[in-house]
């Protein structure tokens, strides 16, 4: 039995699993997948939006402003990067100069802080390699970019170091009323709570369906809370699919800012940014796919981004790529996010439609849904002292000067073997992440939290090596070390026990 049970683990979830763990009560979170950061938040721009796109009013406005406030503050306390870079919106015609003076009103109306426009000789100064259209520009100081495997491994790994429970590999199956709150099966597992939060990414409409059917017959015994209650009406959400091109660190330097088109219906367009960890991003598009699932790149799509990229940026030297990826977005028709208390279902919040500036508003989505969590059950907050709001950080030998990192082999050892040598990670730091908690248990996972296979050769030389640390750290065989989960085993066995008696007598 607990207090409460969060449905999901990508950012959103853990954030507020980590804001929960402020208050006296129990918190467990169940993951279909077998880490954080599996769905949405693992692919996206990892981009800090200043806030100048949602429309005023709306919980995204209110949110993105927020959570870029708290972004960086949570930066220093977590121990995950993220950078003040600001952010360039560019205008490559005269006759749009119009749509660039309404973001600018609208970010203002948002609160967004030191919104200015530029005209093409400041433009140049701050960015060379800008298009020979542009005509000007909309500045925004406070946008930044992130790391959204550290952002949300921080929050899971403060949670957890809090008291919070992650359960892995745990599919929502059904939930059902109990005379103390609510049931809920996910995968082998029934668990029970007082309170559920659905914060289940491109899935959460069909959790927030599941909850219609409990709230029925008890729509007039629940007392409204302080933030306005979720219609209790189906919800319907629609994967939008935007694919990146990743460049090579060679590259990271073309842009210095995150560089925008002007916004359409269908999102903030084709950007160029550079990546916290030294590279270059370029996308993504924005095509609504029927399948949840489809995190696949295609040629269209790629070429759509590559043109797209020239508008605003010149010369992005694509032949530096050194993968491409795809993402889905949780869109909804009305277009903001869906967050609170379902009406007529006490216990029952919604933390869903979470998409772009979803990762931004992180940190602001975790205060706001905690809040709502507490009132519901009249949770106190711990003592100021019972609550650990700081995080150790993985080692970045990156960053790392060589006479730190001399302690640091002095220490042990192990950091100076380096493992992968794109990204520069060593078998200590590959050794810690599996031993934390939630633990990496596969190849995936390491590479979240650690950088391993994300460089040029995208694990050609280090997985091998990384194979072998898992097996000895988790006493386990080659064949049971997946790259993401059950269904994604890389070893089938072993050569000679897959040789026939016959041929093997031949010999």
């Amino acid at each position: 039995m607990y207090d409460v049970i969060v449905i999901g683990a990508g950012v959103s979830g853990c954030a507020i699993a980590r804001e929960l763990a402020r208050y006296d009560c129990s918190v467990c979170v169940v993951e279909r997948d077998e880490d954080v950061c599996c769905g949405t938040s693992k692919a996206n721009s990892a981009i800090i939006h200043a806030g100048f796109d949602a429309d005023p009013g709306s919980l995204m406005a209110r949110l993105n402003v927020k959570g870029n406030a708290l972004m960086y503050e949570w930066a220093k306390d977590l121990n995950f990067a993220a950078l003040q870079i600001g952010s360039l919106v560019v205008c490559v015609s005269e006759s749009d100069m119009a749509g660039l003076e309404m973001l600018k009103t609208r970010g203002e109306k948002n609160g967004v802080p030191g919104l200015r426009i530029i005209d093409r000789k400041e433009l140049l100064q701050m960015e060379p390699n800008i298009s020979d259209n542009a005509v000007a520009a909309l500045w925004a100081p406070t946008g930044g970019i992130v790391d959204p495997f550290g952002l949300t491994v921080a929050l899971a790994e403060n949670a957890a170091a809090n008291g919070v429970t992650f359960r892995f590999n745990a599919p929502v199956s059904a939930i059902s009323r109990t005379d103390n709150g609510w049931l809920v099966i996910a995968g082998d597992q029934t668990l029970e709570a007082r309170a559920v939060v659905n914060a289940a990414g491109v899935y959460a409409d069909n959790i927030h369906n599941l909850f219609l059917e409990l709230v029925e017959d008890h729509k007039d015994t629940c007392t409204p809370l302080s933030e306005p209650a979720v219609a209790d009406a189906p919800l319907s959400i629609v994967a939008r699919k935007g694919e990146y091109y990743l460049l090579d660190t060679t590259a990271g330097q073309h842009v210095h800012h995150t560089i925008f088109m002007l916004p359409t219906i269908m999102g903030k367009g084709v950007l160029v940014s550079p990546t916290v960890h030294g590279n270059l991003i370029v996308g993504p598009t924005a095509a609504d796919v029927d399948d949840k699932e489809a995190t696949n790149t295609t040629s269209v799509g790629l070429q759509e981004v590559a043109l797209k990229s020239s508008f605003t940026v010149k010369d992005v030297p694509l032949r530096e790529v050194i993968t491409t990826f795809a993402g889905l977005r949780a869109h909804q028709e009305a277009h903001d996010f869906v967050i609170g208390e379902l009406e007529g279902g006490c216990g029952l919040f919604d933390c869903a439609a979470i998409e772009s500036p979803g990762l931004t508003s992180a940190p602001a989505i975790g205060q706001m849904v905690s809040g709502l969590v507490a009132e519901r059950l009249q949770l106190t907050k711990k003592p100021e002292e019972a609550f650990d709001s700081t995080r150790p950080g993985v080692v970045n030998l990156v960053i790392t000067d060589f006479d730190d990192w001399d302690k640091l082999c002095q220490e042990d050892p192990r950091y100076g073997n380096i493992v992968c040598r794109c990204c520069r990670v060593s078998e200590a730091q590959i050794v810690d992440v599996i031993h934390r908690n939630p633990a990496a248990t596969s190849l995936d996972a390491i590479k979240r939290r650690t950088g391993a296979t994300m460089g040029r050769c995208q694990g050609g030389f280090c997985t091998p090596k990384i194979m072998e640390i898992l097996q000895r750290e988790l006493g386990i065989s080659a064949d049971q070390i997946t790259k993401r989960g059950p269904g994604s085993e890389l070893v089938v066995g072993k050569n000679k026990d897959r040789i026939l008696p016959s041929q093997d007598s031949e010999r």
